[in-house]
C-alpha cells in the first residue's frame, strides 16, 4: 500500500501520544486526512494540548469508548500501547474482515524504508545497545560511505520523522519492543535478539504470547540477512532460531564459533570460522556489568556484520559511557563513585547491577509497587560480601528488608522522605573506594514523578557533594 492509496480511505490513528502524533503529521504532510482515536477524555488534555488538535483541522474522537466508532474505517495505524487483543479491534477486524488494514509506524516504515534496517529487540538491553550499534557506525560513516540514523523505541527520533529522506546507502538502528514487533511482516536486514526472559506480562496474556512477539525480528530474514542471537538465553535462542537468516552468536559465558564472546578478560570476535580476533580487553570499557558484556557482544557483531573498520569498533567502545539513567557513572568524588541506574524499576535489574561491581557498595532500593517478586534479589543481597550498607526508601524498601529476615550483615538505614535525605544517610556510610548505587529495582511514584525525575536528583545530589573533604 502507498500514500496515494490512503487518500481514498477513511484511515484512522490509534492513539495521540509520541507515536500517534508524528504518524499525524506524516499522513497530513503527504495529503492524508485521518481521524485521530484517543482514550484519554478531550476535557483532560492542557489547554495549549487541546488547542493544538483543533488546529490541525481533522475530526478526532475522544473518550474511554472511542474504539466503538471505528466501524467503516479501512485503514487503521495502531500505536504499540494499544494491543492487538482490544475487543474493540477484535469486533472490528471480525465484522469487517477483509476490509479493514491494521498498520503502525513501524510496519510502514519497514515497507517504505529505502535504507536497510539493524532492528534490535530484547528484554533489557535494547536502548544500550541500540545506541552503541548507532555511534559506533556514525563514527565509521566514511569509511562504510553511509549515513546513520537510531531510531524506534528508543523515541529520541520517530520513524516518520526520517522516512523520506533515506537513501538505499544508509543505515537505521531501530529499537523494537514486542509491541512494535508482534504483527511485523518484514524483518530487519540485521536482526539483534538480546537477553530474553519475561515481561510486559500485563499487556502480552502469557510468556509465549510475549515471546510469539518477538519473532519477526528475524522470521523473515532470507539468507542475505543476518540475525545475531544471545546464547546464554534459551529463550533468545528460540527466537534467533526462525527465519534463513546467517546465525552469529554471543556469549559472556561460552566460546562460539562464529560470532562474539568473552574469554580471559577480553571480547573475541570469531566470524565465519576465519581467525578469531581479539577486539579489546573488557578492563578498557568504561560500560559496567555482565549484562553490558553482553550487550557490547551483539553491537560489535552487528557493526561488524555492516562493515565497521575495527580500530573504530574499538575506539567507541573504549569511550562509550552508555545511557542516561542506565548504570551510568555520574562522577567520583572523594574516592567515591556513583552510579546513577534510575531506569532499573525490576529486581532483575537491580540484581544485574549489584552484581556489576566488586567494589563494596552503598545501595539506594526500594520505591513504589510493581507487584514484583524480590526474593532472588533478598538471595543477592544476603549472599553479596561487598554489599557494604543498603538505604531502604518507599514501601517496597521496607517489603525487601523484611524479606532478608536479618540474612544481611551489612547497615541498614531507611526513613528518608526525599533524595537529600538519602543523600543525608548516604554520608553516614559511605567512604573511599566505595561505589555508592542507584538502583532501586521498583517503580518511583511514591517519592518522585517518575525514574527520569529519580535519577535527576540523584545527579543534582552528586553535583553537590564536596570534591575534596
Amino acid at each position: 500500500m502507498e500514500l496515494q492509496d490512503l487518500k481514498n480511505k477513511m484511515v484512522a490513528v490509534l492513539g495521540y501520544g509520541l507515536e500517534g502524533r508524528k504518524t499525524v503529521d506524516y499522513l497530513l504532510k503527504h495529503g492524508v486526512s485521518p481521524t485521530i482515536f484517543d482514550q484519554k477524555k478531550f476535557s483532560d488534555w492542557d489547554s495549549e494540548q487541546q488547542q493544538a488538535i483543533k488546529d490541525l483541522g481533522i475530526n478526532f474522537i475522544f473518550g474511554p469508548d472511542c474504539y466503538k466508532e471505528l466501524a467503516g474505517f479501512e485503514v487503521i495505524f495502531r500505536s504499540p500501547g494499544i494491543p492487538l487483543s482490544h475487543p474493540d479491534l477484535l469486533g472490528l477486524a471480525k465484522k469487517q474482515e477483509g476490509k479493514v488494514i491494521f498498520t503502525s509506524q513501524t510496519i510502514w516504515f519497514f515497507d517504505h524504508s529505502k535504507a536497510k534496517i539493524i532492528g534490535v529487540t530484547g528484554t533489557k538491553g535494547k536502548g544500550t545497545t541500540s545506541t552503541l550499534i548507532y555511534e559506533i557506525l556514525k563514527a565509521s560513516g566514511e569509511k562504510i560511505k553511509a549515513k546513520s540514523y537510531l531510531t524506534g523505541n528508543i523515541g529520541k527520533i520517530q520513524p516518520f520523522e526520517i522516512l523520506d529522506e533515506l537513501a538505499p546507502d544508509d543505515l537505521v538502528v531501530y529499537e523494537l519492543s514486542s509491541f512494535q514487533l508482534q504483527d511485523l511482516k518484514r524483518s530487519p536486514h540485521i536482526g539483534v535478539v538480546l537477553m530474553t526472559t519475561s515481561e510486559h506480562l500485563d499487556y502480552h496474556k502469557d510468556i509465549k504470547e510475549y515471546h510469539q512477539a518477538k519473532c519477526p525480528i528475524v522470521k523473515f530474514q532470507t539468507e542475505e540477512d543476518i540475525a545475531i542471537i544471545n546464547k546464554d538465553f534459551p529463550a533468545s535462542v528460540a527466537i534467533g532460531s526462525y527465519g534463513k537468516g546467517q546465525k552469529k552468536y554471543f556469549s559472556t559465558s561460552a566460546k562460539v564459533p562464529d560470532g562474539c564472546y568473552v574469554q580471559d578478560d577480553k571480547i573475541i570476535l570469531s566470524w565465519g570460522g576465519k581467525k578469531s580476533i581479539t577486539v579489546l580487553p573488557t578492563n578498557k570499557l568504561l560500560l559496567r556489568g555482565k549484562h553490558n558484556l553482553q550487550n557490547v557482544c551483539a553491537a560489535v557483531l552487528a557493526a561488524w556484520a555492516a562493515g565497521c573498520p575495527l580500530p573504530v569498533i574499538k575506539q567507541v567502545l573504549q569511550n562509550f559511557k552508555g545511557l542516561k539513567h542506565r548504570l551510568e557513572l555520574v562522577s567520583e568524588k572523594q574516592g567515591i563513585k556513583f552510579y546513577n541506574d534510575s531506569f532499573s524499576t525490576t529486581p532483575e535489574t537491580a540484581i544485574a547491577a549489584i552484581n556489576s561491581f566488586t567494589e563494596n557498595e552503598v545501595l539506594i532500593l526500594g520505591g513504589s509497587s510493581k507487584n514484583s517478586d524480590f526474593t532472588e534479589l533478598a538471595n543477592t543481597l544476603a549472599a553479596a560480601n561487598n554489599v557494604k550498607a543498603i538505604i531502604f526508601i518507599g514501601p517496597e524498601g521496607k517489603k525487601i528488608k523484611n524479606l532478608l529476615n536479618g540474612r544481611f550483615s551489612g547497615q541498614s538505614l531507611e526513613g528518608a522522605q526525599n533524595m537529600e535525605e538519602i543523600f543525608t544517610q548516604i554520608k553516614k556510610v559511605a567512604s573511599s573506594g566505595d561505589v555508592v548505587l542507584l538502583s532501586p529495582a521498583c517503580a518511583s511514584f511514591d517519592m518522585f514523578k517518575n525514574y527520569q525525575d529519580r535519577g535527576e536528583q540523584f545527579i543534582n545530589q552528586v553535583s553537590k557533594w564536596p570534591a575534596k573533604q
